[in-house]
C-alpha cells in the first residue's frame, strides 16, 4: 500500500512510488519549500529536505529579454530567429503549407535549433518527421518525467493489449502507480 507523504516518509520510500506533481507541491507548500518548477526539481528538493530537514532553493533561471520586435510580416521564406516563439502567426504560415499542421516536440525543437534556415526548410522538416512515424521500427522518445505517457504507450505497444480500451490502460496504470518500485509497463507482469 502506498504510504501517505509526510515528513515521517522515509527518502526510500519516497522514491519507491509515483507522487502526481499536485501532491509534490501541496508538501512543498506544507513545510515551506518552494513548490515551483519541474517534477524532477521538485522532487530532488523533497528528498534533500528528508535527508536533513534543509530546504533546497530553486535554480533560478535567468530571463532573456524577450521584449523583440515582433515580425510584421511572416511566410515560408521567413528566416527562423535564434529567438523563435511557437505562436499563432508561426502555426498561421505552416498552416498555408500543411493544412493539418500542429505543433509537435520535434518541429518545436527544429525551429529552436535551427536559427538561419527559413519556415519553409521546416515544413520539410515536418513532413519527414511525419514519413518517420510511418516506419514500423519508429519509437517516440518520451521524456522520463512522463511515466503515465510512457506506461499507455508501451501498454498499446504490447500485442496482448490489441483492442483495448483506454479506460483498461488507465486501470492497469493505477494499479501499477500504487505499488512500490518502477511504474514501467512490462509486457510479462499481470496488472
Amino acid at each position: 500500500m502506498r504510504p501517505n507523504l509526510s515528513k515521517d516518509i522515509s527518502i526510500e520510500s519516497f522514491k519507491d512510488f509515483y507522487w502526481l506533481k499536485e501532491e509534490l507541491q501541496t508538501f512543498c507548500r506544507e513545510n515551506g519549500i518552494s513548490s515551483t518548477g519541474s517534477k524532477i526539481e521538485i522532487s530532488d528538493r523533497i528528498v534533500t529536505f528528508l535527508r536533513s530537514g534543509g530546504i533546497k532553493n530553486p535554480i533560478r533561471k535567468t530571463k532573456i529579454n524577450r521584449t523583440v520586435e515582433p515580425q510584421v510580416h511572416l511566410s515560408l521564406d521567413t528566416v527562423i530567429r535564434a529567438n523563435h516563439r511557437c505562436s499563432q502567426d508561426v502555426r498561421a504560415v505552416f498552416k498555408t503549407a500543411i493544412p493539418k499542421f500542429h505543433f509537435s516536440t520535434y518541429i518545436q525543437n527544429y525551429c529552436k535549433s535551427n536559427a538561419v534556415k527559413t519556415y519553409r526548410d521546416a515544413v520539410d522538416a515536418w513532413y519527414e518527421g511525419e514519413e518517420r512515424k510511418k516506419d514500423p521500427t519508429f519509437k517516440k522518445k518520451i521524456a522520463p518525467q512522463f511515466k503515465y505517457n510512457q506506461f499507455t504507450c508501451d501498454f498499446f505497444a504490447d500485442p496482448k493489449n490489441q483492442g483495448k480500451s483506454r479506460a483498461e490502460a488507465n486501470e492497469a496504470w493505477n494499479r501499477i502507480k500504487k505499488l512500490p518500485g518502477s511504474n514501467k509497463y512490462e509486457p510479462n507482469n499481470e496488472i
